[in-house]
């Protein structure tokens, strides 16, 4: 194999384990970007991000507000008027709080799990 051949192997390989290890982004940012646009009063949003719906560092952990969403909303929306729909229709769901909906932690401007 001259060196030329052994080199375009090696290319080649490395494109091939390259794509086959590449993984799509699954970030959502048109959610938070529209929770906080729609929940104007819910200041610690900005800084929650994704933590809106997510706990811990593992964003496969979703709390319950993120697994209610999840479940109007389906995977990967990226309709905004869908978006904006769901939102809406998880307000009336119970929250972690005691006695408490989403929506009703939402108007008072705390995060839907409550802090």
């Amino acid at each position: 194999m001259t060196r030329f051949t052994k080199g375009l192997v090696l290319a080649v390989a490395a494109l091939v384990i390259g794509s086959v290890a590449t993984v799509p982004a699954t970030a959502r940012p048109n959610y938070c970007k529209e929770f906080i646009g729609h929940y104007t009063a819910v200041k610690a949003a900005a800084d929650a991000k994704c933590g809106i719906c997510h706990e811990g560092s593992d964003k496969k952990n979703k709390n319950d507000y993120g697994k209610a969403l999840g479940a109007v909303i389906g995977k990967n929306e990226k309709d905004v008027a869908k978006i904006k729909e769901a939102l809406v229709a998880v307000e009336k769901e119970k929250s972690s709080v005691e006695g408490k909906t989403f929506g009703d932690l939402l108007k008072e401007g705390k995060l839907p799990s409550g802090k």
